[in-house]
Order: C-alpha cells, then sequence, then structure tokens
C-alpha cells in the first residue's frame, strides 16, 4: 500500500487567504487516504512505452482498473460511507449511478453492513449491473430506469425524500472528491516527485476537482488537464457558461463519462483553478481506437471513459522528456460492445464507410461494381439488397472498409466515372444514423 496521505516528500505551497472555505482540502484528502488505506488498493503506475514513443515524453498509466470494483470509484464512495453516523446506517443508503459509483457503493454496502438501494439508467452494460449486485451481495437492490445518468438521478433523490436514506452521490460531494483525490496522493507518493502532466477523465467532475485540489498544494506546476467525450462536454459548456448547464442532447457511449449537467461542487473548485487546468475533448470513435490499442498493445482491458486520458495525449502538447499521468478510470467493459467499439473506430479513422447503390438490373452488375469500383485493398463488409420498385434498378446497401483511409478519393472518383449510381452516407446525417 501507498503512504497514506503523504504527498512524496512534497511540501504543501500555503494557500493564499480566501472569504470562502474551500469544498474540499489537502488535509481532508489526506484523512481520507488514511480512513480508506486499508480497503482501497494502492494501484500500479506503469510505463507505457507504445504512448512514450508516439510522444516523446514518459508516460505512465495509472491503473485503477485494478480495484476491487475495476474502477476508481469506490474511493469516494468509501469514503463518504465510512463517516455515516449508526442511524444513518439503519435507514441505508441510495445510489444513482452509470455503473461504475454503483459497484463502489455496492462493495461498500457490503463491506460496512449498510443496505443501499442504486439505481442505473437503462444504457447501463448488463456487465456492470451483474458486477453491482456481485458486489453487493444480498446488502443492495438494483432498480434500472430511465434512459440516462439524469433520470437514475432524479429517482435516486425522490427514494431519499420518501425514506429518508442518505444519498451518496458520484460526484458531487465533498467526501466523495475527497476519495477521489486520493489518487493524486499515491500518485506523488509512487514517483516520489511531481509529474509535469496529470491527465484525468471528466464526467460530473469530481475525480478532476479532487485531483487538482490535491496537486494545486504539492505540485502547484504540473500541468492538469482534464478530457471529456465530445458528445458529453459538459464541463466545457459550464465554463463558457460560467456555471452548471444541462446539455440538450449526450452521447450516451463512452458511459462513464457521459453526464449531462456538470456537478456544482466539482464546478467551484475547477472554475477556481481554470487558469491552471486545460480541458479538450476527444471523439468517441477516437475513445474506441484507443480501447482496441490498450488492448492490443499493454493488455488492458478499459471501458470507453478508462480511455479517455490516453485517448488524448495526440491532442496534446508535451515537452520531449516530460513525465506524464495518464488515469485509466476503469475497466467495467462489456465483450457484447466490442463490435460497435471497432465498428466506430474504423469510421474514426476513414476506413469504414458505406453507400447506397443502385444497380442496373442487367446481369453482371455486381461484378462490373467489383471490377470498376473496389479497389486491390477494399473489402465489401456488408452488402444488404433492398427491394427494387421497379424492372430497371435496384439498390444496396454497401459498407466498404478500405486498406488505407487514403484511399477514399480514389474509391469516390471510381465511382464517379462508374455507370452504376453510388450515393456516399455520410456520417452524422440522419440516413446514416438510422442504417449503422
Amino acid at each position: 500500500m501507498c503512504p497514506p496521505g503523504s504527498g512524496g516528500t512534497l511540501d504543501p505551497v500555503t494557500a493564499t487567504d480566501s472569504a470562502t472555505t474551500p469544498a474540499v482540502t489537502t488535509d481532508d484528502i489526506d484523512t481520507a487516504a488514511r480512513r480508506i488505506g486499508d480497503t482501497i488498493r494502492c494501484t500500479e503506475l506503469q510505463v507505457s512505452d507504445r504512448l512514450s514513443e508516439r510522444s516523446g515524453a514518459t508516460v505512465l498509466i495509472k491503473r485503477e482498473d485494478h480495484q476491487a470494483v475495476r474502477s476508481y470509484k469506490i474511493r469516494g464512495a468509501y469514503n463518504l460511507m465510512a463517516q455515516l453516523t449508526a442511524e444513518e446506517r439503519s435507514v441505508g443508503v441510495v445510489a444513482a449511478s452509470a455503473g461504475n459509483h454503483a459497484q463502489g457503493v455496492a462493495f461498500a454496502c457490503h463491506s460496512l453492513g449498510i443496505n443501499g438501494r442504486i439505481y442505473v439508467p437503462a444504457n447501463t452494460p448488463k456487465q456492470k449491473r451483474d458486477r453491482i449486485l456481485a458486489h453487493g451481495r444480498n446488502a443492495v437492490e438494483l432498480v434500472v430506469t430511465g434512459s440516462n445518468f439524469d433520470a437514475a438521478q432524479a429517482a435516486a433523490r425522490a427514494d431519499a425524500e420518501r425514506t429518508g436514506a442518505t444519498v451518496v452521490p458520484p460526484f458531487d460531494h465533498p467526501e466523495v472528491m475527497a476519495g477521489q483525490g486520493t489518487i493524486a496522493a499515491e500518485i506523488l507518493a509512487q514517483l516520489d516527485r511531481a509529474p509535469d502532466v496529470v491527465v484525468v477523465p471528466v464526467g460530473g467532475g469530481g475525480l478532476l476537482g479532487g485531483i487538482a485540489t490535491y496537486l494545486a498544494d504539492y505540485a502547484p506546476d504540473c500541468r492538469i488537464v482534464g478530457v471529456e467525450p465530445t458528445g458529453a462536454a459538459s464541463l466545457t459548456r459550464a465554463l463558457e457558461a460560467g456555471e452548471p448547464v444541462t446539455l440538450d442532447a449526450v452521447d450516451t457511449f463512452v458511459d462513464g463519462a457521459s453526464v449531462a449537467r456538470l456537478g456544482a461542487t466539482p464546478f467551484g473548485v475547477i472554475s477556481s483553478m481554470s487558469g491552471s487546468i486545460d480541458v479538450v475533448t476527444v471523439d468517441e470513435g477516437a475513445v474506441c481506437t484507443e480501447m482496441l490499442e490498450l488492448y492490443q498493445t499493454e493488455g488492458v482491458i478499459a471501458e470507453p471513459a478508462g480511455a479517455l486520458a490516453t485517448a488524448a495525449l495526440e491532442h496534446l502538447d508535451i515537452d520531449a522528456g516530460a513525465t506524464v499521468v495518464c488515469l485509466i478510470s476503469g475497466g467495467n467493459n462489456d465483450v457484447s460492445r466490442y463490435s460497435e467499439i471497432i465498428e466506430r473506430s474504423l469510421v474514426h479513422r476513414g476506413l469504414k464507410h458505406y453507400f447506397l447503390v443502385t444497380f442496373p438490373q442487367e446481369p453482371g452488375q455486381l461484378r462490373r461494381f467489383l471490377d470498376e469500383v473496389l479497389g486491390p485493398e477494399d473489402d465489401i463488409t456488408l452488402f444488404e439488397y433492398l427491394k427494387r420498385n421497379n424492372r430497371e434498378y435496384g439498390a444496396a446497401l454497401v459498407g466498404i472498409e478500405l486498406g488505407s483511409a487514403t484511399g477514399l478519393h480514389s474509391l469516390l472518383e471510381r465511382m464517379e466515372a462508374s455507370r452504376i449510381h453510388c450515393e456516399r452516407l455520410e456520417p452524422g446525417t440522419p440516413a446514416y444514423e438510422y442504417l449503422t
């Protein structure tokens, strides 16, 4: 186990006077580290040769996927629940989660002897649902409700008002943030010095707020980067608006970070440090590509949110020789999702394209398409013939995987020259989203 709450060999920087009390302090985080130290694993810092060679820096990955519940969420949940009074424990707890926080709460319920009801949205992968029940055993009840985290959260709050149970928030609570901030204390203790850059995934903001709080005192020169999925950029919007706002739409693919509204407490912390925190967004397709790279090269089974930090490296300007820590925040990925992950990766890399092809109803037209249109390294991965409307033409939905992304231009030229009509379906259009 790492030295709890040590901050490595570094001394804290004296904070300037403030008219308000911080939501979470380094003392809170050090205390949390001691409180949870006998239960929570000090996860490994591993060098990634692939990412180091690609970036020119020394890139280390912090393996929070090695926690008992395969994510960092156990830290905040356990830290809060361990402080409940006997009366609060007797009434029980409720929580809402996209999956990982729920597992942390379930683990704490079983470990501390507290009954809990856990609300998850319908898009929570089955693998995560099964693990919630496995960690909680007979101490938890799982309730599936709503299409996203925010709907599940509303249901959990209504439950608490009705029953008097204690809500265990996934990010919007000082004690939860303090628990998540213990990751920063571990990093400094493991390195025995401050890293140059720490890259952190962002959902509701509790993890970033806790880590940034600790590093601001113990490693003020460390660059902190928060990474959001493009389809759920709640921190970016909050910083633009000057307050948390609810996103009109959320892409729930990166389920561990798909939060429509940033937490108010994390926002207060993050916005006060906005000059020292960089925020970037990463396309979901790039996340898929990084998930596959992590698995094939490092042997890391990361969930989408777990690959956010390392996927962001190509978007960052990092000095050669710098020490960079990227947080692998979770590894609860359902194997049934890999076909979608591969598909999104191929589309992102420019290798997969879809076309509506109208064939003249004459013998040999499919052979003509293969000979005249398809390149030597191209492959048809989908061919769905659609019922013809007349005797002269018939349409087919055709998916083509290119040998190289640079081959698209020549493919489109061959299509233009052919007498077979081909219409490209562009990503983001209603037709494309419906057909794929």
